[in-house]
């Protein structure tokens, strides 16, 4: 876990680098809620893509690897072609989506961003097929116990800020293409140690592994579970749509901070632990549960330590990372507010993150499902009713209204139904 945080520190810095880029080049401007709608819609099924993968994947590749250990490179390859096809095609009906939305007006976004948004939606609608296979090796690295990916996440942000920053003068499409290079590069920088340890194989397009009835076993519920968690992200975009220009791009910022701190929890715990239940509960030789509520226990009393902290700190971490070029002092002020609400959900959400890794380490899906349908709808209930008392503000509130219920759903069944 700390060679995790490590890697995962490391790689939010660097992500921190390229807000400072793009806030120094853009501030709160049409270019960034264009792209950050656009971004967000792409990377809905994306997120769902790799939260599949990594739920499922992990635990399956724990017992390929010690009860049929010659099926994997065959399974590897399988997968892979699966994911090629799925890339392409998502790529395909996302395009026809987002360009119907934004051609017909559906947005309700200003007619200037909307129009930035049409020009980002070619280049960026790379990311699908682009990200299918990257989350995919991705998984296969974390399900190796490799997880110098943590790390190589944040290629992409270099590229996109030495974009930014040489050019100055592409309004929108540095951001885009910048995005676009980077994530090749990401994709080589993961392909190349995966091909020296020959952990890679080409993909093929048929469908006879015996592992196949193991990996379908769990999609299906977790589809439907992460489908709805993602949908949090869309939800929150369609309410600060309506508070006018700039809103998207505050909440964007507000989130990077919060990125920062809950990946040091969520992505730490959870790459370090999964790979350690699934094996424990091959082994059946350890009392898991009561080590998870041990570190449940201590990851709350965490967050509740990092919510403090952070609400001190909220307006310098802005000043620090944004305040320069077209990223005013009023801008700091409206994106500190946003980040001190938000901040809000940390106790919960550390808590939640050993729960969520220890449920899928014994693979009860349908409790990842039921933590879906929670999510969506007290997301949905507190955007509703905190939106129009605290505005953009409200929709970080919201948040930490969600992640109370969803750690608090974790806890019940996981403590009752051992």
């Amino acid at each position: 876990m700390a060679s995790v945080a490590m890697f995962v520190f490391l790689g939010k810095l660097m992500s921190a680098a390229k807000e400072m880029a793009v806030a120094y080049r853009y501030g709160l401007g049409a270019e960034v809620d264009a792209y950050q709608f656009v971004c967000n819609l792409i990377g809905w099924p994306l997120g769902m893509w790799s939260s599949l993968l990594t739920a499922v994947l992990v635990p399956l590749s724990a017992r390929i690897r010690q009860f049929d250990r010659e099926e994997l490179s065959h399974f590897r390859s399988e997968l892979f072609g699966l994911a090629l096809i799925f890339g392409l095609v998502l790529a395909l009906l996302v395009s026809l989506v987002i360009g119907a939305i934004l051609h017909f007006g559906w947005s309700g976004l200003p007619a200037n961003t909307e129009q930035l948004a049409i020009r980002a939606l070619p280049g960026l609608i790379l990311l699908l097929p682009l990200g299918s296979i990257v989350t995919l090796q991705t998984a296969w690295m974390l399900s190796a116990g490799r997880h110098v990916n943590t790390l190589l996440d944040s290629v992409p942000t270099l590229f996109i800020a030495g974009a930014v920053l040489v050019f100055s003068g592409g309004e929108i499409e540095p951001l885009v293409w910048g995005t676009v290079v980077g994530s090749v590069f990401h994709l080589i920088t993961l392909v190349i140690p995966m091909a020296r340890r020959n952990e890679i194989e080409g993909p093929s397009f048929t469908y006879t592994s015996s592992q196949w009835h193991w990996f379908w076993q769990g999609f299906g519920i977790m589809l439907a579970g992460q489908a709805m968690m993602s949908l949090t992200v869309i939800v929150d975009q369609f309410f600060a749509v309506n508070l006018g220009t700039g809103a998207i791009a505050t909440l964007g910022y507000a989130n990077r901070i919060l990125t920062l701190i809950l990946g040091l929890a969520a992505i730490a715990v959870s790459r370090a632990t999964l790979p350690v239940f699934s094996q424990a509960k091959l082994n059946s030789a350890v009392r898991m549960h009561e080590i998870a509520i041990y570190w449940v226990r201590l990851m709350f009393m965490l967050g509740l330590g990092a919510m403090v902290i952070g609400y001190w700190l909220a307006p310098w971490a802005v000043k620090l990372l944004f305040e320069r070029g077209a990223f005013s002092e009023t801008d700091t002020r409206i994106v500190a507010n946003v980040l001190r609400y938000g901040l809000l959900q940390l106790p919960f959400y550390f808590a939640s993150s050993v729960l969520v890794s220890y449920a899928l380490s014994q693979r009860r899906y349908t409790l990842i499902f039921w933590s879906g349908v929670i999510g969506i709808v007290f997301k949905s209930i507190g955007n509703v009713v905190l939106v129009p008392h605290l505005g953009i503000n409200g929709i970080a509130a919201a948040s930490a209204f969600m992640a109370g219920f969803i750690a608090l759903f974790f806890w019940l069944t996981l403590r009752y139904l051992k």
